[in-house]
């Protein structure tokens, strides 16, 4: 008889195993993190939606674009997303939550084969603000709190710039532009002096270098860099990571991967889309790749 009620357990937690698998092939459901314009998102992700049901034989793909980083980064954490791009301290969010939620697997490689890009801290060319320490007593803006280059690195190595003195004790005040591209177009209204955002710091300042949002601005043809002078540069980043649910299937990871790798050279332009800018493809990470990102993360958020 125990042996019988064990049998029955096992088969129905296979079946439910297999139940639950067969869901996820369902629907593939891609996350959105906030920053830019939603249009914008759905249009650049598009290609996704029209190539990938054949190759993980799933029978659709969704695209769920958030308000912000968090609503991404909780969407990860709860389990209902699938795979999302996210930059460095939104992943280190998660990880410190819950590190089993999601793998990183892939990164973007830069132009110049390095594997990080910079904060960079920008004001209206015609504010009389060129160099750092002009930023005393004027008002800062910050992209988004989950974000790595708009926020955690800022806060954590300017004072390093700023002879010790912590970012808030230098400016006059401190703010949120609600995502990259609306914090510029605030820093050229006047909202703040000063903001950060992210670049390569690759190629030329005029086109907002190889990639990242200044350079998807001046593509979308919202931002003319003659504009905007660069106050600041962070050290190197970690470039964020490609992320997939840790509880999807096996074989829907593998088919996924390989799809993404192949994407530069399978369909260039929506590679381009999705990444927003100039890379010359992928490289794998494991988390040991974010630990310094994880670790500033924890301290800032324990001072």
């Amino acid at each position: 008889m125990l042996r019988k009620a064990l049998y029955s357990a096992v088969a129905l937690t296979a079946l439910m195993v297999g139940a639950a698998q067969a869901e996820d092939l369902k629907d593939f459901r891609i996350g959105l993190i906030g920053g830019e314009n939603e249009a914008d998102r759905l249009r650049n992700f598009q290609c996704l939606v029209d190539k990938l049901p054949a190759v993980l034989g799933v029978e659709k793909v969704s695209l769920f674009p958030a308000a912000d980083y968090d609503g991404t980064i909780q969407g990860l954490l709860g389990g209902t997303l699938d795979y999302a791009e996210l930059g460095a301290s939104g992943y280190a969010k998660i990880y410190l939550e819950n590190k089993d939620a999601v793998e990183p697997i892939l990164t973007t490689v830069q132009t110049d084969g390095s594997t990080g890009y910079y904060s960079i801290m920008v004001a209206k060319k015609d504010s009389g603000i060129t160099k750092l320490e002009d930023i005393k007593g004027k008002k800062l803006g910050f992209a988004d709190p989950d974000s790595t280059s708009g926020y955690l690195i800022p806060v954590t190595s300017l004072p390093k710039d700023l002879g010790g003195t912590a970012v808030k004790d230098y400016v006059a005040e401190t703010g949120f532009g609600g995502g990259h591209e609306n914090l510029v177009l605030e820093v050229l209204k006047g909202t703040f002096d000063v903001g950060t955002t992210f670049g390569s710091g690759v190629g030329d300042w005029d086109k907002g270098y190889t990639s990242g949002n200044l350079a998807k601005m001046v593509e979308k043809g919202i931002l003319d860099m003659d504009d905007l002078v660069e106050v600041w540069k962070s050290p190197l980043i970690p470039n964020g990571p490609v992320v997939v649910r840790t509880s999807l299937d096996a074989g829907i990871k593998s088919k996924f991967k390989q799809f993404m790798v192949d994407l530069p050279k399978t369909d260039a332009a929506c590679f381009s889309a999705i990444q927003g800018g100039d890379f010359t493809g992928f490289t794998e990470v494991t988390p040991e790749f974010y630990q310094p990102i994880i670790d500033a993360r924890k301290a800032q958020i324990g001072s």
